[in-house]
């Protein structure tokens, strides 16, 4: 269980303030709740007591919740360069600003080991609560919505660098339009180094530095072709918690930083106040220069695990290759079984077949010959008994296309469709559509004149049709 010192240091550590009396009179007005009395410092939209009323809202900075065991470090760079000063070289101070507090002490590790890990820290968790970025953990290890979700983090990056390019032209840093953590992977991925500019459009050296020095089309191509740029508007969420994050003190506001292992941030360099574009070429060509070695000894370790792991794929590949060929082997022997197997299943299985398909064949032509003989004789004992000669007697001629001929007398009452039962009486076409036609003149007795008598279709006396196929 965090003890009141540690709350005490911790709430003073991400706040900024250093009044430990008024640190403690606004932890106690929340019940010393660290995450309350933080969030309640940082939204401006929330209740403070009135004991809180004093706090300046630049020393707001959002945890996550105290059940994390996480921890940010920002490693800071001893030397700054408000003032103009020049630095004496490359030493680093380590300021612990953990996420959540945890008990024990926070040892010192070297710069240069940590900037040398850097590669091997794997990506970088999005639970840096401590800069508002991130998602962290309730006590059942749950997780919780991010303070500033990503969508909304590069909502805000969009609106800067519209605005920014809106008012200062196109000549500019190419600052990425996505939130700070989403650019810090951006470069450690690209094996380069962050710049971040913190903007404050109220300041009065704001306007000045942007269109001469920023803007400059020297220090902007340097920029553009040697880091990976971040912006943000102090006004805005991000930008505002990352000027606490930096402990930014005078604006113009600069700084440049790159990932380390661990969770944690090394700032490398930061520039407060005016500069020329002169100066900030020959403070980035510096820190440039000093953080080369980490950059390449970053892409080496990269490439160096990358082919190790190549090599691990190949050997992995190549044993997986001759017992899969041996497998192989043994699926083909069995395959080969199989599909013996399957073969003769199979000519059974048409043999079979066939002989069911012809029973059924002679099984349906015997039935069909059986409905067709049927079916002839019906159609002839309707036609009943060939009536004799005589004055209401027809007498009908039919020419089969095969040349045969066949007559029949009928009642001249008798219709169309008696004709037609009487050819498929016959049993002399192996087809059920045709036509009964006569010539001189073509007539052709389709469905429409079935039920017309012979008399009516002017087939009386007599009259000679042929059979017509369809």
């Amino acid at each position: 269980m965090v003890d009141v010192a540690d709350k005490l240091a911790y709430f003073q550590a991400i706040t900024g303030l250093e009044d430990p009396d008024l640190c403690s009179e606004i932890l106690a007005a929340h019940g010393w709740d660290l995450e309350l009395a933080i969030s309640s410092f940082t939204t401006p939209n929330s209740d403070r007591p009135e004991s809180s009323a004093t706090v300046a809202a630049d020393g707001a900075e959002v945890g996550s919740s105290e059940q994390s065991n996480e921890e940010l470090r920002l490693i800071q760079r001893s030397e700054t360069m408000a003032g103009g000063a020049a630095s004496p070289g490359l030493a680093w101070k380590l300021i612990t600003l953990p996420i959540s507090v945890i008990s024990g002490s926070l040892g010192l590790i070297s710069g240069a080991i940590g900037l040398g890990m850097w590669a091997a820290g794997g990506v970088l968790s999005y639970s840096l609560g401590m800069i508002g970025l991130g998602s962290g953990s309730d006590r059942n290890g749950d997780s919780s919505s991010p303070l500033v979700s990503v969508s909304a983090a590069a909502a805000e990056a969009m609106d800067f660098v519209a605005s920014f390019e809106r008012d200062y032209g196109a000549t500019r840093p190419n600052f990425v339009t996505e939130g700070f953590m989403d650019g810090l992977q951006r470069s450690r991925s690209a094996f380069k180094l962050l710049f971040v500019y913190l903007h404050s459009p109220d300041h009065p050296d704001t306007p000045l530095f942007c269109e001469r020095t920023l803007c400059s089309e020297p220090l902007s191509a340097f920029i553009n072709e040697n880091f990976v740029s971040w912006g943000g508007n102090i006004r805005a969420s991000e930008g505002f918690k990352m000027s606490n994050s930096l402990k930014a003190s005078r604006y113009p506001f600069c700084a440049v930083v790159m990932a380390a292992t661990n969770q944690r941030i090394a700032l490398l360099q930061q520039v407060e106040g005016p500069k020329s574009p002169e100066e900030m070429l020959t403070i980035l060509q510096k820190v440039l220069e000093e953080s080369a070695p980490v950059l390449v000894a970053a892409r080496l370790d990269a490439e160096e695990r990358r082919t190790n792991t190549r090599l691990r794929e190949e050997q992995d590949a190549a044993y997986r290759a001759a017992l899969e060929a041996d497998q192989a082997r043994e699926r083909q022997r069995k395959e080969e079984q199989e599909r013996l197997e399957r073969e003769a299943a199979e000519a059974e299985r048409k043999r079979k077949e066939e002989e069911e398909a012809r029973e059924r064949a002679e099984r349906e032509a015997a039935e069909k010959e059986a409905a067709l003989a049927r079916r002839r004789q019906e159609k002839a004992l309707s036609l009943g008994s060939e009536p004799e000669k005589g004055p209401n007697v027809t007498q009908v001629l039919v020419r089969f296309p095969t040349g045969k001929r066949k007559d029949r007398r009928f009642h001249s009452t008798a219709t169309i469709q008696s004709l037609y039962d009487y050819v498929d009486s016959l049993g002399c076409l192996d087809v059920e559509s045709y036509s009964l036609v006569s010539n001189f003149p073509r007539v052709v007795y389709g469905p429409e004149k079935l039920s017309l008598s012979l008399k009516e279709a002017g087939l009386h006396p007599q009259a000679s049709l042929f059979v017509e196929l369809n």
